[in-house]
């Protein structure tokens, strides 16, 4: 894990869902390392908390929110408090999301299964930039939203899914047109096996599971998390200042194949 910073994002304040494993926490940490004041968001409360408890002990300030990002009151309560803490928002890590419970052909495909993920997975992406937006408005920043190798090739038995994360990089690229004139940079990261709790279950946790996910990577291994935080950190950092409306694909060349 990084330990270096350049300090990009000192007196800056970032706001990361899903931040209690994972992507989110990877993130989150990384933002700290940046010099950025964090506010981590999540459902569960013991991991959340314990992110904000590893950016204090990196020497940053955090301030963990419990936020389900289907309930607009939690995504502006939580945004609310972050705002209250550190006084302003310039970054925002829309991460928050589930993997489907088993796979199934679309006319198969049961309705509350496809309403469970099109709710966490695309709905809350757009709930948490409609109550970010206004408050980055203020002085201008950045926003990346996470979509997945689902968000640009098919997924086969897996209908919801791909059309959540297809639609993530929809609303990316029309909220990108919505902003790019007022100093808000809006884009996506789509990535591919990631080493996280969430592959975990859905290979099952078992060495035949890892191997399967394993053989479909070109490069040979699953990602790390800090590779797809550091994508992240790129992309909300001055160096991406021309970088509008992009779904940035960092899938160990799976979706190249």
């Amino acid at each position: 894990m990084p330990t270096q910073s350049n300090g990009n994002f000192v007196g800056k304040v970032a706001f990361v869902t899903g931040a209690a494993s994972g992507i989110g926490r990877a993130t989150a940490l990384a933002f700290a390392r940046e010099g950025a004041n964090v506010g981590v968001a999540d459902v569960s409360e013991p991991g959340n908390q314990a992110t904000a408890r590893m950016i204090e002990e990196l020497g940053g300030r955090a301030i963990a929110v419990q936020c389900d990002v289907t309930r607009t009151e939690d995504v502006k309560a939580a945004l609310d408090k972050t705002v209250e803490a550190f006084g302003r928002l310039d970054l925002a890590f829309n991460n928050a999301g589930i993997e489907p419970k088993k796979a199934a052909p679309t006319a198969e495909y049961d309705e509350e299964e496809w309403n469970r993920i099109i709710d966490i997975d695309l709905r809350g992406v757009f709930l948490c930039m409609k109550h970010e937006i206004p408050l980055i408005l203020k002085q201008g920043g950045a926003i990346v939203n996470t979509s997945s190798g689902a968000g640009i090739i098919g997924i086969k038995g897996s209908p919801a899914y791909t059309a959540a994360k297809h639609g993530v990089i929809g609303l990316t690229k029309a909220a990108a047109l919505d902003y790019a004139a007022q100093n808000i940079r809006v884009n996506a990261v789509c990535p591919g096996y990631i080493d996280t709790p969430m592959m975990g279950r859905f290979t099952g946790d078992t060495d035949e599971g890892r191997a399967k996910v394993i053989s479909e990577e070109p490069v040979g291994r699953m990602g790390k998390p800090e590779e797809i935080a550091a994508a992240v950190i790129w992309l909300c950092s001055d160096a991406a200042a021309f970088m509008i409306g992009h779904a940035m694909v960092i899938d160990g060349g799976q979706t190249v194949q």
